[in-house]
């Protein structure tokens, strides 16, 4: 597995990458952070989708279609229950598996991922980049093939980048 690092937008990637990651809440509501950022870049009907499966448990995932967004896909992973909540790292290791196995199951290769439960669910960056970076390394699937860890500030690139640099060095 390639693993990139990447400042800016998920919503505003290139058309190589096969489906972005939602953070989201078991109800399927997009009203926060990178899910309203998703939802507005890609329309009302990605949030639709999302909560027609509703109720979607933390440690599972959906895949919808990607509205107007560059990629078709959205992989929906709940990190909390109900919007809003505060969440601990363990949610953002299971939605990081849940992404992984939902890319794998729809023969995805390339995903890009935010950081995940950073923003309303107030884990730490750098706790959550360790989870995401140690989940990653124990999926031992060929696709997803290809991950770009995708965030809009440079704290949160730094904390995936250490996380990577502190993965490698420690067998």
């Amino acid at each position: 597995m390639v693993i990139h690092v990447a400042l800016g937008d998920i919503a505003q990637l290139p058309s190589e990458i096969d489906a972005i990651v939602n953070p989201t809440n078991s109800l399927g509501v997009m009203v926060a952070s990178v899910a309203l950022t998703i939802k507005e870049a890609g329309g009302q009907s990605i949030e639709d989708e999302a909560k027609a499966c509703a109720p979607i448990a933390v440690g599972a995932a959906i895949v919808t279609s990607g509205g107007r967004l560059f990629t078709k896909h959205v992989i929906h992973v709940p990190t909390m229950e109900e919007p809003g909540m505060k969440i601990g790292v363990e949610n953002v290791r299971r939605a990081t598996r849940a992404a992984l196995i939902a890319a794998a199951r729809h023969g995805f290769n390339v995903i890009a991922m935010p950081g995940m439960g950073t923003g309303t669910g107030g884990v730490a960056m750098d706790e959550a980049a360790r989870a995401m970076v140690d989940e990653l390394r124990a999926h031992k699937q060929p696709q997803p093939s290809t991950i770009y860890l995708v965030a809009l500030t440079d704290e949160m690139v730094t904390a995936f980048a250490e996380a990577l640099r502190n993965a490698t060095t420690i067998i």
